[in-house]
């Protein structure tokens, strides 16, 4: 028997995954070079040259019981100690190792985050469009998720609406940045806006809110484009890291969640958040990542080669007459559709081998997301599809 609770998530399955899972269908069917796959945040880029010799180094020279073995649920001291130091000399910031607790990649850190604030029914808030699992954790937990609509002109957050939607019951609030799926990143002056706004309402509801930033594509960024620390704006943040982008180590499942001490009843929620990991059912993060996490603290992909996909990606769709603002960050452009249902867009987009997510998945109807973490070879080759796809879109309109 499935329970109650699972049953609305069996149902309502990730058409990102679903979605992948039709690229693989139809790659058997007609080639893996005939099908134009964008559905999935996947990295097509290498992971840097560090991390293969760290991997072989450590096991090479470092005894086999510590390397696979227990540590502290917090993870290795080693590696929170070099993550602080990283954070310190490129932000400016004060963490030390307590402050660094190894996670199973950002969900984990979510999770975790999450658990040690909600009771049943509190509250988080976060900003249309958003990735889709925000929902998902935050029922982990018996709390309500609260979207605010979109800025759809900028993709900024609306923070008018924003504080309108902060009640008594609000424990918390979500941001991405730089953004998934838009690409944007919050600026200075957001933050700046945001922080004031959970000051002002802490000291009018008489509570505390806890701002979680989830930060898995910090360093994609464009342009020369600056993505602030939110550490630095507001003192109950938290930051939730993954290596998952900046390394290219999605499958490694390795991040860490950063609680620094001026957050209110900072050792409590460091203590419980390493108890969080642990019967969470993940015990702690993988002991061989954490070590090379170590080593290869401040390695980075080449985000050149991001950028020559969201140039080639971004003009061809523009020339084909589509919608999108250029984005300053992460690997995602977000389509407007040409119709006001985009599924009907994804759909007439697979009969040229089109794959890309419906913007409903991200709480933004009316627009598509597609990941350009691909070949560039794949863009390329993509770009008389997208043609052929614009004429019947437009003629049909």
């Amino acid at each position: 028997m499935i329970s109650e609770k699972m049953k609305p998530l069996l149902h309502n399955n990730s058409a990102i995954r679903m979605m992948f899972e039709e690229g693989s269908r139809m790659k058997a069917l007609y080639g893996e070079d005939q099908v134009y796959d964008f559905s999935l945040g996947n990295p097509n880029v290498p992971a840097p040259p560090e991390v293969k010799q760290a991997i072989l180094d450590i096991l090479e020279t470092q005894d086999p019981v510590y390397v696979h073995g227990y540590m502290s649920n917090a993870g290795f001291p080693e590696t929170r100690k070099a993550i602080a130091g990283s954070l310190n000399r490129r932000f400016g910031t004060c963490f030390c190792e307590k402050n660094i607790l190894m996670t199973v990649g950002a969900a984990s850190g979510l999770n975790a985050a999450l658990k040690i604030l909600l009771n049943p029914g509190d509250r988080v808030i976060t900003f249309a469009p958003y990735f889709v699992e925000y929902g998902s954790y935050v029922a982990n937990y018996d709390g309500e998720l609260a979207v605010v609509p979109p800025d759809t002109e900028t993709f900024q957050p609306d923070l008018e609406a924003f504080a309108k939607t902060i009640d008594e019951k609000t424990k918390a609030v979500i941001i991405n940045t730089p953004h998934n799926p838009t690409g944007v990143i919050y600026s200075e002056e957001t933050l700046r806006r945001l922080a004031d706004i959970l000051e002002q309402k802490q000291r009018e509801l008489g509570t505390t809110i806890f701002l979680i930033s989830d930060e898995p594509y910090r360093e994609l960024a464009y342009d020369g484009a600056v993505v602030p620390y939110v550490t630095q704006y507001y003192r109950n943040t938290m930051v939730v890291y993954s290596y998952s982008k900046s390394l290219s180590l999605p499958g490694e499942r390795i991040g860490y969640l950063a609680i620094p001490d001026e957050a209110e009843d900072a050792e409590q929620l460091l203590a419980a958040a390493a108890i969080a990991i642990r019967v969470s059912g993940a015990v702690n993060a993988p002991s061989l990542m954490q070590l090379v996490i170590a080593r290869c603290v401040d390695a980075a992909v080449d985000v050149a080669y991001y950028d020559r996909n969201r140039n080639a990606l971004y003009n061809g769709l523009i020339s084909c007459g589509f919608t999108c603002a250029k984005p300053q960050g992460a690997f995602y452009l977000f389509v407007k559709s040409p119709f006001a249902d985009e599924t009907k867009f994804c759909e007439m987009a697979k009969k040229y081998h089109i794959l890309m997510v419906p913007g409903r998945s991200f709480a933004c109807p009316g627009y598509v997301r597609l990941a350009y973490c691909v070949s560039y070879e794949t863009i390329q080759n993509s770009l008389p599809a997208f043609q052929a796809l614009a004429r019947e879109c437009f003629a049909e309109k």
